[in-house]
């Protein structure tokens, strides 16, 4: 079993919610904590803790981290929809860990060196604190999965020109790009290969579980919300190449983080790179039916 930790910013885009959902119902998968980051982190770390409550999950901490931007130079993203779907006026007694996600995320990649995966799913800016906080941390985790970027490189010209995580914090994501860290990039190139549509839905609804109703509901929402009948499926992509690294095709390359230009900020370039620059695993191509496959299996798993 692969020991991970989730970093997310639950709430937003449903995907998140999504992807805890797979972790969640997948055995490969040994969950060590879930962390949240930007904006609004009560109303985030309370979706996150109903979502392991109705899978029946105990003991997993869930903890808050930092809620602005590493400059704090950029308003925070918020839609003021988050937690619609699944959060109760009850679910307020819903409280996180004590303990910070960047301490966390530290302690539990020193206490058990060489066997942490990260998971992160939203802007980076939990993950550079901690390694400033604990440089040591990326010679002693095991592997990092960045659902964040867009490389352009062999479908560019029907691509976003960047990517919501990483414009959302470039400083923080390029400092992690470049911290060293064996890094696989799950960029919108492979991201934007995958959705989930209300057909889907009916299948996950006919499972009838207090777990599953709860995702049908949240993706009823946001589907509402964006006024569509269907949604990609980034993060749950990122957590299924965890468990599965034959659905993608990589390259190793360097990828810089622009934060400087007037119109280019948040950009992510995926160039060669030299025997002596920080290498990134990047995912240029995935078989999206056999992930397709694996995720709706596993979310409409009873167990």
């Amino acid at each position: 079993m692969r020991k991970v930790i989730i970093d997310t910013d639950i709430g937003s885009d449903v995907d998140d919610a999504l992807a805890l959902a797979l972790a969640l119902r997948s055995n490969e998968l040994n969950l060590e904590a879930v962390t949240v980051v930007y904006g609004d982190l009560d109303v985030r770390a309370r979706i996150a803790l109903k979502m392991l409550k109705l899978a029946g999950v105990e003991g997993v901490p869930v903890a808050k981290g930092i809620e602005k931007p590493l400059l704090r130079e950029r308003r925070v993203f918020w839609t003021g929809r988050e937690g619609e779907g699944i959060l109760t006026p009850g679910d307020e007694a819903l409280k996180p860990s004590s303990i910070h996600a960047v301490d966390l995320i530290t302690s539990k990649i020193m206490s058990m060196r060489g066997e942490v995966t990260l998971i992160t799913l939203g802007p980076l800016t939990n993950i550079a604190a901690a390694i400033i906080r604990e440089p040591s941390i990326v010679e002693n985790v095991k592997e990092v999965f960045v659902m964040g970027g867009v490389t352009r490189l062999f479908d560019g010209f029907n691509l976003p020109f960047r990517e919501h995580n990483i414009y959302c914090d470039p400083e923080a994501a390029r400092l992690v790009f470049n911290s060293g860290m064996p890094i696989t990039m799950v960029p919108l190139d492979v991201t934007l290969k995958a959705s989930i549509n209300r057909e889907d839905l009916k299948r996950i609804s006919a499972v009838k579980t207090p777990f599953t109703d709860a995702i049908v509901s949240m993706v009823e929402h946001y589907l509402r919300f964006r006024r569509r009948d269907y949604t990609w499926l980034h993060d749950p992509l990122t957590v299924a190449i965890s468990i599965d690294e034959t659905l993608v095709k990589t390259m190793e390359m360097k990828v810089i983080v622009e934060t400087r230009g007037e119109a280019t900020t948040g950009q992510t370039l995926a160039l060669p790179a030299e025997p002596d620059e920080a290498k990134v695993k990047v995912c240029v191509d995935v078989d999206a039916t056999k992930f397709k496959k694996l995720f709706m299996e596993r979310i409409c798993s009873k167990h």
